[in-house]
């Protein structure tokens, strides 16, 4: 084996490999979650278009910086990320939304999305702590802190 690409980072490979997929839930998910925010940013009418659609761009360019973070743990960790639709649909706990809901809709369903991601969170936290991979799970943990704000927030729209 070629010591360049052994990874020994004090961490097992089938506990890197749990991890991982556990991120790439997490990534489907904020990948999902980004996409969605940005179709609303896109599509939002009604009193208060100005304040979401700010605020979901807002929302969508914290997800791009995120959606990288994750994935590039992923790597760090010796898996392979997931990059396609396909993958994304596949391994997503988040449902796609059909046409163009009303304002208030997209808020409930945003609300509803951050949530999702949170549990998301705490399921590939459990692994991250597992295996004593702090790394990961200063991620995930940030993460979570940031999705529940969001959450909260939205719900104080409705």
């Amino acid at each position: 084996m070629n010591t360049i690409n052994t990874i020994n980072i004090g961490i097992n490979d089938s506990d890197r490999a749990a991890i991982a997929q556990g991120l790439s839930h997490l990534l489907a998910d904020s990948y999902t979650l980004y996409l969605q925010t940005h179709n609303f940013h896109w599509n939002v009418t009604g009193p208060q278009f100005r304040e979401l659609h700010l605020m979901f761009e807002e929302h969508y360019t914290e997800l791009a910086t995120a959606v990288d973070e994750i994935a590039e743990r992923i790597r760090t960790l010796g898996h392979v990320a997931p990059g396609t639709y396909k993958a994304f649909a596949e391994l997503s706990s988040i449902a796609e939304v059909d046409g163009v809901p009303a304002a208030a809709e997209m808020v409930k369903l945003l609300t509803q999305a951050h949530e999702r991601v949170v549990v998301t969170c705490r399921e590939a936290l459990q692994l991250a702590q597992g295996a004593d991979d702090e790394s990961s799970a200063s991620l995930i943990s940030d993460r979570m802190v940031i999705h529940e704000k969001t959450a909260w927030m939205l719900r104080s729209m409705q």
